[in-house]
């Protein structure tokens, strides 16, 4: 039997909710609604679902604090995309480094929700069930280089800081949780859950070029992340896990 795509909707707006509610089953998924946290709790409990569209302005625990929730426990697998009536950057950074997979700003239009909606779960499908980001926090020692993952500080042989920034951090964390393993774009931009900027989505590439450069890694003849070629990248070195006191 085919399957068909379940999508829980969790917004307090119950106008919102049904006009989402009715245009994704037009459009040939099932849904299911709850209005807060507690109503999202109980459904999740006894069915799973394939994404969960969530409002961050919301009474009670808001959207921000329900994707920390989701992401930390056994629904962390589950894609998110989150809805929010204002257009500020600090609220759809919060969310996409939370966890969220994509980001939408109300008022707006039911399909270009349809159309993220299943682009999410088209990259969440191309994911091999064995790739995930690990949050352990330990020291992952590579090559000549130290990464914490707890003070997410890089350093050199010498003991010198490399400061990284946030989008860098969660690719090298990638390929380190990854290593020798090819990758393509659409997996490193899933694992990453980095749609902190339309530049990340466009542009791994960039995005590959500059981490290189933080790891003095030769672009012409890289040593730690290598391209392969009409498939994307894998990282080349062993990675060695050490103790945070070693």
């Amino acid at each position: 039997m085919e399957h068909t795509d379940h999508v829980l909707i969790v917004d307090d707006d119950r106008e919102i909710r049904t006009l989402i509610a009715d245009y994704l089953k037009k459009n040939g998924l099932r849904t299911t609604e709850a209005a807060d946290g507690r109503q999202m709790r109980a459904f999740l409990e006894t069915t799973p679902v394939d994404l969960i569209v969530l409002d961050i302005m919301m009474p009670g625990d808001d959207g921000l604090t329900l994707c920390r929730e989701l992401r930390s426990g056994k629904h962390k697998g589950t894609p998110i995309l989150m809805l929010t009536a204002r257009n500020e950057d600090t609220d759809r950074i919060l969310g996409l480094e939370m966890g969220a997979d994509d980001y939408l700003v109300k008022p707006f239009v039911a399909r270009e929700l349809l159309a993220r909606i299943k682009a999410v779960l088209r990259r969440t499908r191309m994911m091999p069930p064995n790739l995930q980001v690990t949050e352990a926090a330990r020291m992952l020692a590579f090559g000549e280089w130290l990464l914490d993952t707890t003070a997410r500080s890089l350093t050199d042989r010498d003991g010198v800081m490399v400061a990284l920034s946030g989008a860098e951090y969660r690719l090298l964390r990638v390929f380190l949780d990854h290593p020798q393993r090819v990758l393509n774009r659409d997996q490193l931009l899933n694992l990453t859950q980095g749609r902190d900027a339309e530049l990340f989505e466009r542009s791994i590439d960039l995005l590959v070029s500059r981490l290189r450069q933080r790891l003095n890694d030769d672009a012409r003849e890289p040593f730690y992340i290598k391209t392969v070629r009409s498939e994307g990248y894998v990282f080349a070195m062993p990675i060695e896990i050490r103790e945070e006191n070693a």
